[in-house]
């Protein structure tokens, strides 16, 4: 990279060296698009599979530079016996709900939709110095963060014209990879943190990721395999070494107190908490910013929480347990319930319920602004 220069344009200059000479694809269809706000040009990260580093060089033991490890082999992140059992995906607005959002646009208040959408996307496109890291956790598992990772990686990548990379941290048989729709799985964490070295260039750092079918890059913890987890020392390593590639990294963590889950809420730029629409949800989620509040850092200042409902019968009243959690100047993003979202499997953005994508980019916009503002 220049000295001195645009770094985000010297990493656009070597994704497109690699693409063999290959015009850049024009701006996506607009029906696979989170929300409908001015999309900016994307870059080769949408590009097919084929048409990046296909054989990377095979990684050396730290130990031993002289002998060649053998390369892991691909995993697939669904067992083929399995997968036959999905089903179709269903939309997450009924087709009730999405005719009267249709008669809706004709009135005078989908200008005020648009204009709000609008404002969004350019909280989510501003521009950054150095990579931003945003780091999504919870207080237990099944409440939807790998959900809500992917919801932000996904917003990110179609908004943003810079490289984004959504990395999971959770080697506890992780649902990242199938919520991002990778039929695969090869170099994890661990493997990576044994090959990036400062003279790498982001083609060849992608060599070793998962490419994305609506743009960006996926790094798994591991192969979906019961085993040692994702230790501090490998975390700090990859995600350090990655910030100088991509502009947003979002990371999806395990939950709290694990110690991964702890080093990256104290490290990243911004932090979204997601909490269950429980009572005892929004009990233990206050519990942790609490705890923000008493990092040496305004950890609490750059902190956001998704309240998720993952039920469509909650009896929880969402205003009440929202003004609970921003007593500590904390702000809530509600994510309402979703079919599509619930059916599990990989998320297909055009199948999303329209509150489901405003909501998505409300949280990325926040996240981002807090990301922005830590320096």
């Amino acid at each position: 990279m220049t000295q001195g220069g645009d770094w985000q344009q010297d990493l656009l200059h070597e994704l497109a060296d690699a693409q063999d000479s290959t015009p850049l694809p024009s701006s996506p269809d607009a029906s696979g698009a989170i929300p409908g706000a001015p999309v900016q040009a994307r870059t080769g990260a949408e590009s097919s599979a084929e048409s990046l580093p296909t054989a990377p060089p095979v990684p050396r033991p730290s130990h031993d530079p002289r002998v060649v490890a053998p390369a892991p082999e691909s995993v697939p992140t669904i067992d083929p016996r399995l997968a036959i059992a999905l089903g179709r995906p269903q939309h997450g607005d009924s087709i009730a709900r999405r005719t009267s959002r249709s008669l809706r646009k004709l009135t005078a208040s989908a200008g005020q939709e648009v204009a709000e959408q609008t404002r969004l996307a350019q909280e989510v496109q501003q521009p950054v110095t150095t990579g931003r890291i945003i780091a999504v956790t919870s207080i237990r598992g099944g409440v939807g963060k790998s959900t809500v990772s992917a919801l932000l990686g996904r917003t990110f990548n179609h908004y943003r014209h810079d490289p984004v990379l959504t990395l999971e941290a959770d080697a506890a048989l992780g649902t990242l990879p199938v919520r991002m729709g990778a039929e695969s799985v090869r170099w994890s964490c661990r493997d990576l943190a044994q090959i990036l070295t400062p003279a790498m260039r982001l083609t060849d750092v992608t060599g070793y990721l998962v490419p994305v079918a609506d743009g960006g890059w996926l790094l798994p913890a591991g192969q979906g395999r019961v085993g040692a987890p994702l230790d501090m020392r490998t975390y700090r390593t990859v995600t350090l070494a990655l910030r100088r590639y991509f502009a947003v990294t979002v990371v999806d963590c395990e939950t709290l107190p694990g110690e991964v889950a702890r080093t990256a809420m104290d490290t990243a730029h911004a932090r979204v908490v997601v909490a269950p629409m429980t009572a005892e949800g929004i009990n233990g989620t206050r519990q942790v910013l609490d705890w923000l509040s008493q990092l040496p850092h305004s950890a609490l200042a750059t902190t956001v929480v998704a309240l998720s409902a993952n039920s469509p019968d909650t009896t929880l009243d969402a205003t009440a347990a929202a003004a609970h959690l921003r007593e500590p100047g904390v702000p809530v993003v509600v994510l309402p319930y979703d079919r599509h979202l619930a059916q599990g499997g990989p998320i297909h953005t055009a199948m999303l319920g329209q509150d489901t994508r405003t909501a998505a980019v409300r949280l990325a916009a926040s996240a981002m602004q807090r990301a922005v503002r830590m320096r």
